[in-house]
């Protein structure tokens, strides 16, 4: 199932093609799959949740090397293709879903009998996602604060760039820190667009986020950290004074400069300079002087 015949006729026996709606791109090269799973560091211990399956081509390698794959597909008509595709490994489990509304805990726990959740064992997540859907996985996946213990995943490489990116370069954002502020994100190597089937318009990155045990800033509340990054980044060319009191967060001005100041921060600078332990600690000043 590594070559672009073999994809082709695959789909012509089942009656599929590929959907540009999915974001649907089947990787065809054995030598990124092998440096994909090395990156993982699987154990015949590992129960590995996929999310995007495709045709199996990364499936199969898990498959060998963990103790169970649990294959999360969004679509419902690559099913039948992966059943006969993955018929050989009794460790393999296809469930039809959508990743944006999983409970993951739950599923790992329900297919296995053992317990997944917050108390309970790790379990690691791979993933070759769809360019339109990046963010919101990993939100999810972040936010939900599924016991999962690495995530390896193959983006954009862009987006791959977003995620790493370090405070004063162009890449640095808003996702940076939130995924920065949960996880540790490594980009591995790049991924050609050659290697995919059919091609995208674009290059690939796989990128390992190895999860934190706790968040990397205390803050008191996080949902206000959060909002006070995305509105700092909405107006990323004015002052922190004048994108957060022109924002939506009901902040006053007397306010916002009180909590700068507390924070040892200037008003003059702009959001991508600052860490996120600045982020962390301007909330918090927020916070005290709102009260």
């Amino acid at each position: 199932m590594i070559s672009p015949a073999a994809i082709r006729n695959i789909m012509q026996s089942h009656g599929i093609s590929c959907r540009k709606s999915l974001g649907q791109n089947f990787l065809i090269d054995n030598n990124i799959v092998r440096k994909i799973i090395a990156s993982a560091d699987l154990t015949e211990s590992d129960l590995v949740v996929e999310i995007g399956p495709g045709l199996g081509a990364l499936t199969t390698e898990i498959a060998h090397r963990a103790g169970k794959v649990i294959a999360v597909e969004l679509d419902r008509g690559l099913l039948a293709a992966l059943s006969e595709i993955l018929s050989g490994l009794p460790n393999v489990e296809m469930i039809l879903g959508d990743a944006l509304k999983i409970d993951f805990d739950r599923l790992a726990g329900e297919r296995t009998g053992e317990e997944y959740g917050s108390t309970g064992k790790k379990y690691k997540l791979m993933a070759n996602l769809p360019y339109y859907i990046t963010s919101p996985v990993l939100m999810r996946l972040l936010l939900g604060r599924f016991n999962i213990s690495i995530i390896v995943i193959m983006i954009q490489v862009e987006v791959a760039e977003r995620l790493a990116a370090a405070p004063g370069s162009k890449a640095y954002g808003a996702l940076s820190l939130a995924v920065q502020y949960f996880a540790k994100p490594e980009i591995l190597f790049r991924v050609p667009r050659t290697v995919f089937y059919p091609e995208p318009g674009v290059d690939s990155a796989v990128v390992r986020l190895t999860v934190r045990p706790e968040p990397a800033a205390v803050v008191c509340d996080e949902n206000m950290l959060f909002n006070i990054i995305r509105s700092a980044f909405g107006k990323r060319r004015k002052t922190l004074l004048n994108s957060l009191t022109g924002s939506a967060l009901g902040i006053d001005r007397d306010t916002c400069l009180s909590g700068l100041r507390n924070a040892g921060i200037d008003p003059g600078r702009r959001a991508e300079t600052l860490s996120l332990a600045e982020f962390a600690s301007l909330t918090n000043s927020i916070i005290e002087a709102n009260s």
